[in-house]
């Protein structure tokens, strides 16, 4: 007997014992508890938990078993992606969600659009948590609420081959719900600030959390200037109050994805306390720029003398205090960020990069994987790089080491329109096809997604009907782009009041009032028209 069917079962045991509920239909009953299969955030965070800890393990044993996600800045949005995938792959599987810190910066802080430097206020990630699962789970909702329609049309028909099929669908659906990778960004303050926003974030149903290394009040966005890393012992402080939260609320498998800076970040606002040589602390100041100090006179007024490699030395310091990393340390402080984060509780890494190049990626983590073999990262395919350009310049350097003839491209302008049809631009393309797949094999990568594509297609599409909506198209600019694609597309959400409950609504007022009940789905909803 299916899962359904025992709830049925069990309601009708129930229903029997309390003769005043008379009026309720105990099939209604249980379809309703099939509908909402989550019950809380925690129910989620569990369930989701376990997906990506499985496929961490698949990835380990073949790398081709990669996951994706896409960055969502509302429900509607992941809840729009989740369906999609359904419908073109037929199956969720190692694909998940991203909540990008940047995208609720700029989208849904209270304060209007803002640069991603933690200005927006914390209680919106824990609440953009929950608004993607309420979404996810209104989806599974609505699904099975067309197949128990099916159902009851199969049945009133005698059409028992049909129900039976319908019915094996209602047993083995599958939810839309997924994990999300949640951006906590630099913890949002100091480690209890970051614990009582993992609680929250977990709480709404978080599986995996994202923390950076850089300092929580002067974060800057990954991809642009003037990034100032913490000292390990400050970052792990961080992971283990994420871990913490975790433990205590039941998530015993809860993802912790360690972020590193480093490669991009030249400051640091702190040097850490050295207990003996070679400890984490010392080999965190051994990367800062330095002079020598031979005497006293080498020294201003409020210098800071230290004691490096046996060495007395000043770190240079600039005017708003913030000391410098040595150029070129970026790579070896990448390495052993990661390696640390690793060995105290992370269980996946993140890179941030300035371009997306394999090769660089790899370098990296095949030293990480020297000391942790299994080490695997999350990659940022991030919208910051100009993918074209990027790619292009990397097949002309090929090219160009192998000996072949690239008189006829200005690598400084590969960019150009007239490069679209070119050799090169065709093998570029081709590269960015399978980067996923290639860095999954060659560079460690378990999980790429892009942080903010969703606020990319979101403008380009509004620009696309903008300029023929106001122009000379007139109302053919919608239904041309819009609406006429929606329909030949399968789109679910053509049917926009059925996509906003309106079919569930009616559903649940049959449940309570019977015939007395007032529907809205009847001949006259224009949603006919949509078949």
């Amino acid at each position: 007997m299916s899962t359904y069917q025992q709830d049925i079962e069990q309601f009708r045991q129930l229903l029997k014992e309390r003769q005043s509920w008379n009026a309720i239909n105990p099939e209604y009953a249980a379809r309703m508890k099939t509908q909402n299969r989550f019950k809380t955030g925690l129910d989620i965070a569990r369930y989701t938990a376990g997906i990506m800890r499985r496929d961490m393990a698949e990835y380990d044993t073949n790398p081709a078993n990669y996951t994706q996600s896409l960055g969502c800045w509302h429900g509607f949005i992941g809840q729009q992606k989740m369906l999609s995938i359904k419908k073109h792959h037929g199956n969720t599987d190692k694909r998940y969600l991203y909540l990008s810190g940047w995208m609720i910066a700029a989208l849904r802080s209270e304060f209007g659009p803002l640069p991603d430097q933690s200005m927006h206020e914390k209680t919106s990630v824990p609440a953009l948590i929950e608004e993607l699962y309420t979404f996810l789970r209104q989806a599974d909702a609505r699904e099975l609420g067309h197949l128990f329609g099916a159902l009851d049309d199969a049945n009133a028909k005698g059409d028992m081959v049909k129900a039976q099929g319908i019915q094996k669908e209602i047993d083995n659906y599958q939810t839309h719900v997924v994990p999300i990778i949640a951006d906590i960004d630099a913890g949002f303050g100091n480690e209890e600030a970051t614990y009582l926003l993992a609680k929250k974030m977990i709480e709404a149903g978080a599986c995996c959390i994202q923390i950076e290394n850089q300092v929580s009040d002067a974060k800057q966005c990954g991809h642009q200037d003037g990034k100032v890393t913490v000292p390990h012992e400050d970052f792990l402080a961080k992971i283990n109050a994420v871990r913490y939260a975790f433990l205590e609320l039941g998530v015993d498998e809860g993802v912790i994805v360690a972020r590193t800076d480093s490669l991009g970040a030249g400051l640091t606002q702190k040097v850490p306390v050295s207990q003996e040589p070679g400890d984490l602390a010392s080999q965190y100041t051994a990367f800062l720029e330095t002079t020598p100090v031979n005497s006293v006179e080498d020294l201003a007024e409020g210098d800071t003398a230290m004691k490096i490699g046996g060495k007395l030395v000043k770190p240079v310091r600039l005017p708003n205090g913030l000391y410098k990393f040595k150029a070129g340390s970026g790579e070896d402080r990448v390495v052993l960020d990661c390696i640390t984060s690793l060995q105290n509780g992370a269980d996946l890494l993140w890179i941030e990069t300035e371009k997306p190049h394999i090769g660089q990626i790899a370098g990296m983590v095949n030293r990480i994987r020297e000391a942790v073999p299994n080490a695997k990262l999350v990659y940022n395919n991030s919208p910051s790089f100009n993918w074209t350009l990027s790619f292009r310049q990397q097949i002309f350097d090929a090219w160009s080491e192998q000996g072949k003839d690239v008189s006829n491209y200005d690598r400084a302008n590969l960019m150009s329109v007239e490069y679209d049809l070119s050799e090169l631009a065709q093998e570029a393309d081709a590269k960015i096809r399978s980067f996923q797949a290639d860095a999954a094999k060659e560079a460690g990568i378990f999980h790429h997604l892009i942080t903010l594509p969703t606020y990319h297609t979101a403008a380009l599409s509004t620009d696309n009907l903008a300029k023929g909506y106001f122009g000379d198209q007139g109302m053919l600019a919608y239904v041309e782009g819009v609406q006429r694609r929606e329909i030949r597309e399968g789109l679910a959400c053509v049917k926009h009041q059925d996509m906003a409950g309106s079919n569930l609504g009616d559903d649940h007022k049959e449940y309570f009032s019977g015939e007395q009940a007032l529907k809205a789905s009847g001949e006259n909803n224009t949603m006919n028209q949509f078949g």
